[in-house]
């Protein structure tokens, strides 16, 4: 749907010459109002609320502080993490941004069957791993491999802690069991949850000594929601596209009946005075023009229904675009 645009009050003015037909001059229509216009997203059409939007916010930038004072304990080198965004989309749209080689813990949720996803490059992790061990984490922080058997259990001890944070972070917002589950390195392969699932996706920036890096929190919304007062039932396309329907069946418009045009001089318009007759090239037998937002629909007759004048629809016309 477009807004409509206001002309400038010059726009339909007459020319000088009055043996030549009306023209419109409509050259320097305003566009500031289409300027303006945003366009939606059918693909995704559920949005956060600003004060969801920032309760959210607040509550992982909470658990970013406490899981950098987690890593900071933990592998023994300051460590800070920093929240960077909270948005809602797909769970294809985040796979699909992830890098072709990642790591992503799968986060069991007890009633749920999609699962919460905590993901990092492994790079970064192993970096984690070898201060850990006593190493500095420059060697270990430059390769992106598969975890060996002691560092999976050394990293998911870490995510362990993560988790006790993002516990404490949410509060009364995660009203169910969360718990480490299997780990992944290839985003296409997770399937943490079917590709239409929304997820409230979180960006951190983390960094251990002079070493930053990227990672990502996603959870499904309708783990976080409800809490929050907002309905997370979906729809399927058909649906959708039935209530689309029955809504703009309910949206009121401007049908007009009209005899047809005719073509004037302007000396004739600068000249109108009471009583004066203008021709139309309608005859009095033929019906009237049925038309919305210049669109025609058919044609209809002059009728009446008790005290008010009706129309009678003769004929019906349909046009594809």
């Amino acid at each position: 749907m477009c807004m409509p645009t206001r002309t400038n009050k010059n726009a339909n003015r007459l020319t000088a010459d009055e043996n030549r037909p009306i023209v419109a001059d409509v050259s320097t229509a305003n566009t500031t109002a289409a300027d303006t216009l945003e366009l939606y997203d059918f693909h995704r059409p559920a949005t956060l609320a600003r004060e969801h939007s920032r309760a959210l916010e607040l509550a992982f930038e909470t658990f970013a502080r406490q899981w950098g004072t987690q890593l900071t304990s933990k592998i023994r080198v300051l460590a800070s993490v920093t929240s960077e965004q909270v948005s809602m989309m797909t769970y294809d749209e985040y796979a699909a941004a992830l890098p072709s080689t990642t790591a992503m813990i799968l986060c069991e949720l007890e009633g749920l069957e999609a699962k919460g996803v905590i993901q990092f490059p492994t790079s970064a992790a192993l970096g984690w791993v070898a201060h850990m061990l006593g190493g500095n984490g420059s060697r270990e922080a430059d390769h992106e491999r598969k975890f060996t058997q002691i560092e999976q259990t050394l990293v998911r001890s870490l995510m362990d802690g993560a988790l006790e944070d993002l516990r404490y972070s949410l509060g009364a917002l995660l009203s169910t069991g969360i718990s480490i589950g299997t780990m992944q390195y290839n985003a296409q392969f997770a399937q943490a949850a079917k590709p239409a699932d929304t997820m409230l996706v979180t960006n951190f920036t983390i960094r251990v000594g002079d070493r930053t890096c990227a990672a990502t929190l996603a959870l499904p919304s309708e783990l976080l929601l409800p809490q929050m007062g907002v309905n997370t039932k979906t729809v399927s396309a058909e649906e959708a596209k039935r209530l689309i329907l029955e809504q703009v069946a309910q949206v009121p418009i401007e049908l007009t009946m009209a005899v047809n045009p005719t073509k004037v001089m302007p000396g004739q318009i600068l000249n109108l005075a009471v009583g004066d007759i203008i021709a139309l090239p309608h005859s009095e037998t033929a019906p009237f023009k049925i038309s919305v937002n210049g669109e025609s629909l058919g044609e209809a007759s002059v009728a009446a229904k008790g005290s008010r004048l009706a129309c009678v629809i003769v004929t019906t016309e349909e046009t594809t675009r």
